[in-house]
């Protein structure tokens, strides 16, 4: 991006023509660098990263029903995809169940429909839970989704301290980018800090939460407010899990991050540095964590959704290129690529095998993985870093100043931020300052392209209305409606809800039942 003669990052921030030495003045490479896997990280937590084995590729998937994308899982595992990723359709993320009044229109649209552990069943037929780590894009249902899956995997004989995956679990964002959330802040801060303290004592291996910047890039924040306000939210989910009485490094190791990889190359590589060193300050400096595992920022990252056009589709396939580099350059442990047709329609198998080869790709031909960060020392990618740093610093300063990031979220300021940022990206589009290549510039004329999409049939909602009907005629109602009620009794009180909640699934109480029993007592958020 360009103004007159001067030169912008897509954060604004202006960039030289060259940088030398003089861009570097009084570097101390112990503190603002260290070596790979020492404090404070920014060259990367591991000391030979991706020497050793490649970072994990997790291609996100979910459509339809269970059986659908236990199909489309099998696919992607035999083409070398090495971590499962869950993408749940928005009845499953809100709480209701298939069969509701609302739900019908959406039933297995963006995501796979979960009504009850026989879809959990399902879901991972014949995938041994016990040697694959699985990740689900789930928030206010959070606790539920990792209750069924944690049934399932027993049922197969896997013993828990085997289980192994992420829950999203951030509801923060949520309010901020994404809109589904189910409760007010306070009652969602709780179920996510009692999914955490459940993880400490019973699921060693799990991430219980995945602090997500990738949504509230996708929301319109630039690179800088992707880290300042994931971190702000980190901030709030650490003080809650202390003020329920964990000890710091107990649950910090297992705290993980979500980041989005768009393609301005080297402002996204100087992104990931910085908030690795920005993350190993505040846990040391700010909380007193001692366990250098309470320090490493642990993050998947995906390419950016909202780079990909409907124009020119195949262009698609560069962008994504680009910012998987990026990713990987700046030292992810886990990946997903976006399939070329995804700003048409859920990818089709082809597109999502392409997209997986281009992980591939780069793990196995391109020479990447042979160097720990190998950008590092680059006077551009150094001083990048340190100003991307600076700047997410003073958001999280005026944030601080605010009371905190859920105050934040509560009076909308952070929502306001995005927003101008968003107005601001488009303007630049519509007036040509920022180049889309198929969109604003170098645009075809004609016919549409000939592409195969995938499209989810009607279909979904008789099966899934079918099999609640079938779950109810069947189960113990007595023993449902006792087991809700005890999730209620809990939910007034300040005990841990993860435990009733798992009792009235295994008793085959489904989600938008257990949903409805927490909404009866905290209510519902109204915007």
């Amino acid at each position: 991006m360009s103004s007159g003669e001067k030169f912008f990052t897509g954060s604004g921030i202006e960039v030289q023509s060259f940088y030398g030495p003089c861009d570097l003045e009084d570097f101390d490479y112990a503190e603002r660098l260290g070596d790979p896997g020492e404090y404070p990280y920014t060259r990367g937590i591991y000391p030979t990263m991706y020497r050793g084995r490649p970072w994990t590729m997790r291609q996100y998937a979910g459509f339809g029903t269970a059986e659908e994308t236990n199909r489309r899982f099998r696919h992607l595992i035999e083409r070398g995809q090495t971590g499962l990723s869950v993408a749940f359709d928005l009845p499953t993320q809100m709480g209701l169940d298939s069969d509701h009044p609302l739900a019908a229109s959406e039933v297995g649209k963006v995501g796979v429909a979960v009504d009850s552990i026989l879809d959990m069943r399902e879901l991972f037929s014949g995938i041994p839970l016990g040697s694959v780590s699985t990740s689900m894009t789930i928030n206010a249902t959070a606790p539920i989704l990792l209750l069924l899956y944690q049934m399932v995997a027993e049922e197969q004989g896997v013993p828990r301290e085997r289980i192994s995956g992420t829950t999203q679990n951030d509801i923060l964002k949520e309010y901020l980018a994404r809109g589904t959330y189910v409760y007010p802040p306070g009652p969602s801060m709780r179920l996510a800090t009692d999914l955490i303290s459940y993880c400490a004592r019973e699921l060693p291996r799990w991430n219980p939460i995945s602090i997500s910047g990738y949504h509230i890039r996708e929301a319109g924040a630039d690179a800088v407010q992707e880290v300042a306000f994931t971190l702000a939210d980190a901030v709030a989910y650490v003080e809650a899990a202390l003020g329920a009485g964990l000890e710091v490094d107990r649950f910090a190791p297992r705290l993980s991050f979500f980041f989005s990889a768009h393609s301005d190359l080297f402002e996204e590589i100087a992104k990931f540095r910085a908030a690795r060193r920005m993350w190993a300050k505040i846990m040391r400096e700010r909380f007193g964590a001692s366990d250098p595992k309470s320090l490493r920022m642990r993050f998947h990252a995906q390419t950016a959704g909202s780079t990909l056009t409907a124009q020119q589709p195949e262009n698609n396939i560069v962008r994504t290129t680009v910012e998987a580099l990026a990713a990987v350059l700046g030292g992810t442990q886990s990946l997903h690529t976006n399939a070329y047709d995804e700003a048409l329609a859920l990818p089709t198998e082809r597109s999502a095998t392409l997209a997986l080869r281009t992980q591939q790709i780069l793990a196995h031909e391109s020479g990447i993985t042979r160097v720990a960060d190998p950008l590092g020392g680059s006077y551009f990618v150094e001083r990048l870093t340190d100003e991307v740093e600076e700047a997410a610093w003073r958001y999280l300063k005026q944030i601080e100043e605010r009371g905190g990031a859920v105050r934040s979220v509560e009076e909308g300021y952070m929502q306001r931020e995005i927003e101008e940022s968003a107005f601001r990206h488009q303007l630049e589009v519509e007036r040509g300052e920022r180049v889309v290549v198929g969109v604003n510039r170098y645009e075809e004329s004609g016919d549409e392209p000939d592409m195969e999409l995938h499209v989810v049939g009607e279909a979904v909602v008789r099966v899934q209305r079918e099999k609640l009907r079938r779950l109810r005629e069947e189960r113990d109602a007595g023993r449902v409606k006792r087991s809700l009620a005890a999730l209620r009794r809990v939910a007034s009180s300040g005990e841990n809800l993860l435990y009733p909640m798992k009792e009235a699934l295994r008793n085959l109480a489904t989600l938008g039942e257990v949903s409805d029993t927490l909404r009866e007592v905290f209510g519902e958020h109204r915007p």
